[in-house]
């Protein structure tokens, strides 16, 4: 290779590899250097020196001050200069990589898709590869050989001989990039991103507001007719998104939060950082979600823990809290209803603040403050037992009505299976269970027999009886086919 050649190679690497020209002059003056300590075999006690002129390519290399030939230098050595070559090149494009995706680290980056090694998928970014761990790609998510994914460089390190570039879809900050792609008010940071909690490939959550009072934050994020979260909601492929308003109040943020459930009245305890949430019982099941994770996320998002009960149970916590510590010497009912205040909403609530607290928020003494806590554990220990009484008790209940039905007939158990599920949920404005059963008794009485309407008449019946007919029909065919065999 003549001098003008290696000029034009030197030139190739710098621009495709992107690393600088004079780090290559320098890997190829040291690969001459450890040509020659092997040509003379020296262990670095003497001097050797190389030179390349950066113009002409020519390479000059010394021993001691006496210029060397480099047409001495034999093939091993020739074979050692150039291994040191391809390492140190090799060095270079690795260090030329780190420096240019460390300063990208948060970035959103579209690569494509190359193979899947252990579950991490590997895609080429630019000239580089990156890998998506299974950890941070979307769950059910599944991507082919050369197809375009966009994704998140989550981080940059070197391990080893190589620079690995960690990559992400299932990261929160994942969802904030694509709002500031697809909503210019988020990247020009009229509108701010909050707070934001994720279960990805499921839901996300995310809290919004806005430095201009004409501009509308959740509006500008969803777009005209959906336009802006469709795009987003695409290309993560179906996941629901919830934008809610952000506000400074904790209680306002938390019923925001909680949407589409209507909240009745939330009750906050910072000592503890817990909110107490009522809601209706019609809005209980869409305030906690899909196993729970309406609730789940909404308290990553406000960074409470969200505790989601009923009218009944509210009250019922309450009357025991405040039964438990009527019957401390010295309570009265303005320190009850400031412990209510304060977030303190049931027996174990006061357990679990403590004495000193409960002294210095109320104001009075710690002996009592004390007092109230032993009075609080003695009536937590019976409350739990009962709690599990009442639990063991439905299991075993559940239990046996399982074994009853299993053990019916055909017919029998499809009748009580659909008993079950026709049968309507009583409301509270239904009439009593003890007027029902006295009306009842008294149609037993006052209806003859014989005139009774059919089973068959109703719903159920019609079903059961339609039930029996194909057992029947299933039956005959059974014992005809076990004839037509012994014949």
């Amino acid at each position: 290779m003549n001098s003008s050649e290696m000029l034009r190679l030197i030139d190739s690497i710098a621009r495709e590899r992107n690393v600088d020209k004079d780090a290559l002059f320098a890997d190829i003056e040291q690969a001459m250097v450890s040509a020659a300590r092997k040509h003379f075999n020296t262990e670095g006690t003497e001097e050797f020196r190389s030179e390349v002129d950066r113009l002409t390519g020519q390479i000059r290399l010394w021993h001691e001050e006496e210029e060397i030939d480099l047409e001495e230098l034999g093939r091993i050595p020739a074979q050692t200069a150039k291994q040191v070559m391809i390492q140190r090149f090799r060095e270079d494009e690795r260090s030329s990589i780190y420096n240019e995706f460390a300063d990208r680290v948060g970035e959103l980056v579209t690569g494509m898709a190359q193979r899947y090694e252990g579950g991490a998928l590997v895609a080429q970014i630019g000239r580089a590869e990156g890998f998506m761990p299974r950890s941070e790609q979307i769950p059910g998510e599944q991507h082919q050989a050369g197809e375009r994914v966009r994704c998140l460089i989550l981080d940059v390190r070197e391990s080893g001989n190589q620079v690995k570039i960690v990559l992400s879809r299932a990261s929160t900050e994942f969802i904030r990039r694509l709002f500031e792609v697809e909503v210019p008010e988020v990247s020009e940071r009229i509108i701010e991103i909050k707070a934001m909690s994720r279960e990805p490939g499921h839901r996300t959550k995310i809290a919004v507001s806005s430095i201009d009072s004409k501009v509308d934050a959740v509006g500008a994020c969803v777009g005209v007719r959906g336009s802006r979260i469709k795009n987003i909601v695409d290309e993560l492929g179906g996941e629901k998104i919830d934008i809610v308003r952000w506000n400074e109040s904790s209680q306002i943020l938390i019923q925001n939060a909680l949407k589409p459930a209507e909240v009745v009245e939330i009750s906050l305890c910072f000592e503890l950082g817990r909110a107490t949430v009522v809601v209706a019982d019609d809005q209980l099941s869409l305030a906690i979600g899909k196993r729970g994770q309406n609730v789940r996320l909404a308290a990553r998002l406000t960074n409470w823990d969200i505790d989601i009960l009923t009218p009944p149970e509210y009250t019922k916590s309450l009357d025991a809290m405040e039964a438990c510590l009527r019957e401390v010497e010295g309570m009265d009912d303005s320190t009850i209803d400031k412990l209510a205040a304060l977030g303190v909403v049931s027996v174990f609530d006061v357990e679990e603040v403590g004495g000193d607290y409960l002294a210095e928020q109320l104001e009075i003494e710690s002996e009592l403050a004390e007092k109230m806590v032993d009075a609080a554990i003695e009536r937590g220990k019976v409350l739990s037992e009962e709690q599990a009484k009442e639990k063991d008790a439905a299991a075993k209940r559940k239990a046996v009505e399982k074994d009853e039905i299993a053990n019916m007939p055909g017919a029998a158990q499809a009748a009580a299976i659909l008993g079950d599920i026709l049968t309507p949920a009583p409301t509270a404005e239904e009439t009593p269970a003890e007027e029902v059963a006295a009306e009842e008794e008294a149609v037993v009485e006052e209806a003859p027999a014989e005139e009774a309407a059919p089973e068959s008449d109703t719903e159920e019946g019609s079903i059961v009886d339609m039930l029996e007919k194909q057992h029947e029909a299933a039956d005959s065919e059974a014992e005809k086919a076990e004839e037509d065999k012994a014949e």
